[in-house]
Protein backbone atom coordinates (compact mmCIF):
# COMPACT_ATOMS: atom_id res chain seq x y z
CA UNK A 1 0.00 0.00 0.00
CA UNK A 2 1.17 3.77 -0.67
CA UNK A 3 1.58 5.85 2.01
CA UNK A 4 1.56 9.36 0.70
CA UNK A 5 2.74 11.96 3.28
CA UNK A 6 0.81 15.94 2.61
CA UNK A 7 3.11 19.06 3.81
CA UNK A 8 1.27 22.21 3.46
CA UNK A 9 0.58 25.39 5.90
CA UNK A 10 -1.37 25.48 9.46
CA UNK A 11 -2.92 28.57 9.38
CA UNK A 12 -6.05 28.88 10.35
CA UNK A 13 -6.75 30.73 7.61
CA UNK A 14 -5.78 29.53 4.47
CA UNK A 15 -4.85 30.90 0.77
CA UNK A 16 -8.30 30.85 -0.99
CA UNK A 17 -6.53 28.90 -4.35
CA UNK A 18 -4.64 26.45 -1.88
CA UNK A 19 -7.57 25.42 0.13
CA UNK A 20 -9.15 24.54 -2.95
CA UNK A 21 -6.62 23.28 -4.74
CA UNK A 22 -5.77 20.59 -1.65
CA UNK A 23 -9.89 19.73 -1.55
CA UNK A 24 -9.39 19.02 -5.05
CA UNK A 25 -6.09 16.89 -4.27
CA UNK A 26 -7.79 15.10 -1.73
CA UNK A 27 -10.81 14.34 -3.85
CA UNK A 28 -8.50 12.69 -6.60
CA UNK A 29 -6.70 10.50 -4.05
CA UNK A 30 -7.38 6.75 -4.84
CA UNK A 31 -8.71 5.21 -1.59
CA UNK A 32 -6.08 2.13 -1.29
CA UNK A 33 -3.52 4.95 -0.52
CA UNK A 34 -2.97 6.26 3.16
CA UNK A 35 -2.57 9.86 3.50
CA UNK A 36 -0.20 11.07 6.24
CA UNK A 37 -0.59 14.30 7.13
CA UNK A 38 0.70 16.41 10.46
CA UNK A 39 -2.57 16.02 11.76
CA UNK A 40 -3.40 19.64 12.76
CA UNK A 41 -5.36 22.55 11.83
CA UNK A 42 -4.85 24.31 8.35
CA UNK A 43 -4.09 21.91 4.43
CA UNK A 44 -3.93 19.18 6.58
CA UNK A 45 -7.41 19.35 8.22
CA UNK A 46 -8.89 20.40 4.65
CA UNK A 47 -7.14 17.17 2.79
CA UNK A 48 -7.49 14.78 6.08
CA UNK A 49 -11.43 15.72 5.91
CA UNK A 50 -11.88 15.72 1.64
CA UNK A 51 -10.03 12.39 1.88
CA UNK A 52 -11.76 10.80 5.39
CA UNK A 53 -15.12 11.65 4.12
CA UNK A 54 -14.59 9.83 1.03
CA UNK A 55 -14.00 6.76 3.50
CA UNK A 56 -10.24 7.32 2.99
CA UNK A 57 -7.21 6.26 5.66
CA UNK A 58 -5.85 9.00 7.41
CA UNK A 59 -2.86 9.40 9.78
CA UNK A 60 -1.90 12.44 11.44
CA UNK A 61 1.82 12.10 12.84
CA UNK A 62 1.32 14.42 15.96
CA UNK A 63 3.94 16.91 17.51
CA UNK A 64 4.24 16.39 21.08
CA UNK A 65 0.97 14.73 22.58
CA UNK A 66 -1.50 16.77 20.70
CA UNK A 67 -5.09 15.46 19.78
CA UNK A 68 -4.85 17.28 16.48
CA UNK A 69 -8.17 17.71 13.74
CA UNK A 70 -11.32 15.34 14.51
CA UNK A 71 -10.41 13.77 10.34
CA UNK A 72 -7.12 11.31 11.45
CA UNK A 73 -7.89 7.76 11.40
CA UNK A 74 -5.14 7.15 13.20
CA UNK A 75 -2.89 9.36 15.42
CA UNK A 76 0.86 8.88 15.94
CA UNK A 77 1.55 11.60 19.49
CA UNK A 78 5.11 11.69 18.71
CA UNK A 79 6.01 13.63 21.74
CA UNK A 80 7.96 15.58 19.73
CA UNK A 81 8.15 19.47 18.50
CA UNK A 82 7.04 19.93 15.30
CA UNK A 83 10.62 19.19 14.07
CA UNK A 84 11.23 16.07 15.25
CA UNK A 85 7.35 15.29 14.05
CA UNK A 86 8.17 16.40 10.55
CA UNK A 87 11.15 13.76 10.42
CA UNK A 88 8.65 10.82 11.55
CA UNK A 89 6.10 11.97 8.82
CA UNK A 90 8.33 12.37 6.12
CA UNK A 91 10.18 8.91 6.69
CA UNK A 92 6.87 6.92 7.13
CA UNK A 93 6.20 8.20 3.52
CA UNK A 94 6.57 6.90 -0.27
CA UNK A 95 6.34 10.12 -1.50
CA UNK A 96 5.80 13.28 -0.38
CA UNK A 97 3.09 16.14 -1.90
CA UNK A 98 3.50 20.12 -0.90
CA UNK A 99 0.03 21.20 -1.05
CA UNK A 100 1.36 24.97 -0.11
CA UNK A 101 2.95 26.05 3.09
CA UNK A 102 5.86 28.51 4.43
CA UNK A 103 9.03 27.30 5.95
CA UNK A 104 7.95 24.42 7.89
CA UNK A 105 6.60 22.82 4.57
CA UNK A 106 9.86 23.30 2.63
CA UNK A 107 12.07 22.31 5.36
CA UNK A 108 9.46 19.15 4.94
CA UNK A 109 10.47 18.88 0.83
CA UNK A 110 14.36 19.02 1.46
CA UNK A 111 14.15 16.78 4.19
CA UNK A 112 11.99 14.45 1.90
CA UNK A 113 14.48 14.90 -1.06
CA UNK A 114 17.57 14.51 1.38
CA UNK A 115 16.13 11.38 2.74
CA UNK A 116 15.60 9.74 -1.10
CA UNK A 117 11.91 10.67 -0.73
CA UNK A 118 10.36 12.09 -4.10
CA UNK A 119 8.91 15.13 -3.82
CA UNK A 120 5.63 16.91 -5.81
CA UNK A 121 5.31 20.24 -5.29
CA UNK A 122 1.85 21.61 -6.45
CA UNK A 123 2.05 25.28 -7.54
CA UNK A 124 0.12 28.30 -8.14
CA UNK A 125 -1.16 27.99 -4.04
CA UNK A 126 -0.08 32.03 -3.26
CA UNK A 127 2.21 30.16 -0.75
CA UNK A 128 5.96 30.36 -0.40
CA UNK A 129 6.66 26.89 -0.84
CA UNK A 130 5.70 27.72 -4.95
CA UNK A 131 9.05 29.33 -5.28
CA UNK A 132 10.57 25.44 -4.77
CA UNK A 133 10.34 25.08 -8.29
CA UNK A 134 13.61 27.69 -8.57
CA UNK A 135 15.91 25.14 -6.57
CA UNK A 136 14.93 22.65 -8.73
CA UNK A 137 15.61 23.47 -12.12
CA UNK A 138 16.78 20.13 -13.67
CA UNK A 139 13.97 18.44 -11.53
CA UNK A 140 16.36 17.95 -8.92
CA UNK A 141 17.17 19.82 -5.41
CA UNK A 142 21.04 19.87 -5.77
CA UNK A 143 23.52 17.97 -7.75
CA UNK A 144 23.64 14.99 -5.63
CA UNK A 145 20.00 13.57 -7.48
CA UNK A 146 19.03 12.02 -4.56
CA UNK A 147 15.20 12.07 -5.62
CA UNK A 148 12.83 13.37 -8.31
CA UNK A 149 10.96 16.72 -7.67
CA UNK A 150 8.26 17.13 -9.85
CA UNK A 151 6.21 19.85 -10.36
CA UNK A 152 2.51 20.73 -11.19
CA UNK A 153 -0.31 23.51 -11.02
CA UNK A 154 -3.46 20.40 -11.61
CA UNK A 155 -4.32 18.91 -8.13
CA UNK A 156 -5.32 15.73 -10.40
CA UNK A 157 -2.09 15.76 -12.04
CA UNK A 158 -0.24 15.87 -8.53
CA UNK A 159 -1.75 12.97 -7.42
CA UNK A 160 -0.74 11.38 -10.83
CA UNK A 161 2.67 11.99 -9.88
CA UNK A 162 2.52 10.87 -6.43
CA UNK A 163 1.51 7.55 -7.29
CA UNK A 164 4.09 7.23 -9.98
CA UNK A 165 7.06 8.48 -8.08
CA UNK A 166 5.92 6.49 -5.05
CA UNK A 167 5.83 3.02 -7.18
CA UNK A 168 8.93 4.01 -9.24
Amino acid sequence: MVQIAVAGSGDSELIPEAERKARTFARALPLDVILLTGGKGGIMEVVSEEFRKRGGTVVGVLPGDEEGNPYSSVRIKTGFNPVGRSVVLVTSADVLVVLGGGSGTMVEALMAYNLGIPVVVLTGTGYRSDELRVLAKDGFFDHRKRAKVAFTERPEEAVELALGLARS
